[in-house]
């Protein structure tokens, strides 16, 4: 059998169910992985691995009495340390230093669809502050390195859980998207990353029902294998009348789903989405991987984009929308009792402080001038979506950048000589957010400096069972298990 590490979710709750391993012996040895190479990769900044242990123990228990048993039973993952994860854990939404010990108030949808399996959170994954920008870093604990090379950053927002998964501490981690913080991360880390299609998967209910509508905010989950996402997917996806976007749907199982061939679909590639500054290496990588899904049976042509607005436009809009929803969370916390801006600034990030300012200056006619450009984007695709059942393209535009020390890691200034915005310009993958279509990253290559290079899959709105299975027939195509081989071998020592 493989060493624990190496097994996917699936092998590993499948193995347990089977009394072939314990529940025990797995948690053991995630406990004694994780405080061996977690130092060096910043990636999980809180533990209870009481908790974890007693769980894993009463677990043990009901399948030796013969109990039946969830789909992740005994697999070890954790939450990602923004939103409330797990009710009564202590969170910091990103590292925030004067929010350290907030107490969750809720389970996240991740949170109960795991237990609900018998699956085992064993702590919190590392993210930016307030999960604001396409990288991993804060003032409180500091960047997450990439497990191919910790100098670097793993990206986000969903960083320290990507970092996990690739580096082999857990088999699943929670993640979440509103701008590409699944995506973006799974390029990065060389890992799979799928963000479902509006009202896939609830989210809790917030005081704000239409909170995560502007942009569109997911949940879900960070793999080794499309299988594994499917597993979780599986318990993610359903209706729930507390989620504004929630839709009815039927029952399905993604793993039967993700074996569906693709033959006869028709996908198109595009190397920038004609206004992204793309590194030539990553397009040259990404056009590669593209045309290879003809393999698999699927008609494959390279597609023009003609947006009314630059790379940089595209971007603030996407800034000022989020910006929208935090303004909503800083007024909430004022009526609290705490004023984050005039009593906390220093435990923010300055390019945040910026964006309230600059949010606080604007009045509906802001807001409805970004409205105006989201329709524009749902028109553009939507026309490329009349021809084509996929869209492919990079998922970020460059190579994972290095971590800085002073907890504010950026983006690249320029690429390819073209200034981008250092939050999100660098990041092909906003769009899906805009617009809520779904959208995976599948590990596309490595650049020659032996880093992680994704291809972003997008499907048409509710379409989410055609990413699936692109992305498992790639997969097959053109296996990553390998990449996982050269993690295991990084420096334990920053």
């Amino acid at each position: 059998m493989k060493e624990f590490f190496a097994m996917t979710a699936t092998e590993l709750s499948a193995a347990i169910k089977k009394k072939e391993i314990s529940p025990v012996e797995v948690m053991e040895s995630t406990i004694a992985r994780i405080q061996r190479r977690n130092p060096s990769l910043n990636a999980i900044v809180y533990t209870d691995f009481d908790y974890a242990m007693d769980r894993a123990r009463e677990l043990e228990k009901a399948i030796m009495s013969g109990q039946q048993m969830g789909d992740l039973c005994g697999i070890p993952t954790a939450l990602k340390d923004f939103l409330p994860g797990k009710k009564g854990w202590p969170g910091t939404s990103g590292g925030v230093k004067c929010l350290a010990g907030t107490p969750d108030p809720v389970n996240s949808t991740y949170t109960k669809a795991v237990e609900g399996q018998h699956g085992i959170v064993i702590g919190k994954t590392n993210s930016p502050t307030f999960a604001f920008r396409g990288l991993c870093d804060n003032y409180l604990y500091g960047p997450t390195g990439n497990p191919f090379d910790i100098t670097r950053n793993s990206g986000g927002s969903s960083g320290g859980a990507a970092a996990a998964v690739a580096d082999g501490l857990l088999p699943i981690a929670e993640g979440t998207d509103g701008g590409g913080s699944i995506r973006i991360p799974a390029a990065w880390c060389g890992i799979y990353g799928f963000k479902a299609s509006i009202g896939t998967i609830p989210s809790p209910a917030r005081p704000n029902a239409w909170a995560e509508t502007h942009p569109y905010c997911f949940a879900g989950v960070l793999s080794r294998t499309v299988e594994d996402t499917a597993l979780v997917l599986n318990h993610m996806a359903y209706y729930d009348p507390r989620d504004i976007n929630s839709l009815p749907q039927p029952k399905r199982d993604f793993r039967e789903i993700i074996k569906r061939p693709i033959k006869g679909m028709k996908i198109a590639y595009t190397p920038n989405f004609g206004v992204f500054s793309v590194d030539p290496e990553i397009e040259a990588l990404t056009r590669a991987a593209a045309m290879r899904f003809a393999e698999a049976g699927a008609v494959v042509e390279e597609i023009d984009f003609r947006f009314n607005y630059t790379e940089n436009e595209l971007a603030d809009c996407w800034l000022e929308q989020v910006m929208l929803n935090f303004l909503d969370v800083l007024e909430g916390m004022k009526a609290g009792g705490m004023d984050l801006i005039k009593d906390h600034a220093d435990d923010l990030p300055p390019q945040i402080i910026a964006q309230v300012e600059k949010a606080r200056r604007g009045d509906y006619l802001t807001y409805a001038a970004t409205d105006n450009i989201r329709t524009h984007v749902f028109d553009v695709m939507l026309d490329a979506f009349e021809k084509y059942d996929l869209i492919l393209a990079p998922t970020v535009s460059c190579e994972p950048v290095k971590n800085a020390s002073d907890g504010n890691t950026m983006g690249p200034e320029t690429i390819n000589g073209n200034r981008v915005d250092r939050l999100i310009g660098f990041c092909p993958t906003f769009f899906s957010n805009m617009i809520g279509t779904p959208a995976a990253s599948v590990p596309a290559g490595l650049t020659k400096n032996g880093l992680p290079v994704g291809l972003q899959i997008v499907g048409r709105r509710f379409c989410d069972e055609d990413v699936l299975r692109a992305s498992a027939a790639f997969q097959q195509i053109q296996p990553w298990a390998h990449f996982y081989e050269i993690v295991e071998r990084r420096p334990l020592e920053k």
